[in-house]
C-alpha cells in the first residue's frame, strides 16, 4: 500500500546544555546501551519497529551500503534502551563534522516501539539521549520532528528546552 502524507517539519535547537536531573528510570529491569557498528539487520529492525507507525522513510528505502556507511561511522552513536530484557527503542546521535555546521550535534532519530509507549520510558530515554549528545561538547544540539510523529514529541522537546528555529513542509511517500 502506498500513500502520500503532507507534513509540517519543525526544526528545533538547544544552544546550551540544560540543567536537569535525570528522571528515575521506570520500574522494571532497564538498560541503556550504545550499539557500536550494529549489524544492518538489527538496525533496520529497530528503525522499522520504532519508525513505521510514524512513517519514517529516510532510511527505510536507502540502499544497505549507504545505511552501513552512516551507522558504522565512528561519529554516529546508536543507543538502544532495553526494558525487562527486550529492546524497546532507538536513538541515533549524529556528530559527523561533514554533515553539520561546526559544533552541531543532531539527534537524528529517537523513539520507542509501540508496545512500550505509555510505560513512562520516553522521558527517561530522551533525557539520557540528550545528556549523551551534550557529552560530545557541541555548541548546539538540533533535532527535527514532523506532524506524522507521535503527538507528544514536540511538547516533550520544548519542555526540555528546545526552541523552534525553522519550519517547513514536506511530503512522505510511504510504501507500507
Amino acid at each position: 500500500m502506498q500513500k502520500t502524507l503532507d507534513v509540517t517539519i519543525t526544526y528545533l535547537e538547544q544552544k546550551s546544555r540544560p540543567r536537569f536531573q535525570l528522571p528515575a528510570p521506570p520500574a522494571g529491569k532497564i538498560a541503556f546501551i550504545r550499539v557500536e557498528k550494529p549489524p544492518l539487520h538489527f538496525y533496520r529492525y529497530l528503525y522499522d519497529q520504532v519508525g513505521a507507525p510514524f512513517h519514517w522513510v529516510s532510511r527505510r528505502y536507502m540502499p544497505d551500503e549507504d545505511v552501513c556507511d552512516i551507522i558504522h561511522d565512528p561519529d554516529v552513536f546508536i543507543y538502544v534502551p532495553y526494558f525487562n530484557g527486550a529492546p524497546c527503542g532507538l536513538a541515533e546521535v549524529d556528530a559527523r563534522k561533514d554533515c553539520h555546521t561546526h559544533g552541531t550535534v543532531e539527534i537524528k532519530f529517537f523513539g520507542l516501539m509501540p508496545d512500550f509507549i505509555g510505560q513512562r520510558l520516553g522521558r527517561w530515554f530522551f533525557h539520557n539521549t540528550l545528556d549523551l549528545a551534550w557529552a560530545l561538547n557541541p555548541e548546539r544540539v538540533i533535532l527535527e520532528t514532523c506532524t506524522a510523529d507521535h503527538p507528544a514529541a514536540l511538547p516533550l522537546y520544548q519542555k526540555l528546552g528546545f526552541t523552534v528555529y525553522d519550519q517547513g513542509h514536506g511530503i512522505i511517500e510511504w510504501r507500507g
